[in-house]
């Protein structure tokens, strides 16, 4: 049995990460609905994926951009999200991942 501080030093707290934060998103996961609290204490409401053990927030313009490329490649099987900004000024971009591109991009 684990001492407090053994327990203290190896604890994470659950926390809910950017699915941009991913090289590759597949397009076939499960979404859920979360729910969480603002700096004010105001309750807001979030979709998110459990990849690897982990939740990974999804904004609602992500889903958009998705939807947008499944209109023109409906076999699509993975995307990459580009995040950029912070805050309330995010911006996200959504592009078709393609596994020769993601090969040269680690080579260069």
């Amino acid at each position: 049995m684990a001492t407090l501080k053994e327990a203290a030093q190896a604890y994470e707290p659950p926390q809910t990460l950017n699915i941009a934060d991913l090289d590759k998103v597949p397009v076939n996961i499960e979404i859920k609905d979360g729910e969480g609290k603002d700096r004010d204490g105001e309750v807001f409401k979030y979709k998110y994926a459990t990849i690897d053990g982990k939740d990974y927030r999804i904004a609602g313009s992500i889903l958009g951009g998705i939807k947008a490329i499944l209109g023109k490649i409906p076999n699509l099987e993975f995307v990459a999200v580009i995040k950029q900004g912070m805050g309330m000024s995010t911006r996200y971009q959504v592009i078709q991942w393609n596994a020769a591109t993601a090969t040269e991009q680690v080579k260069g």
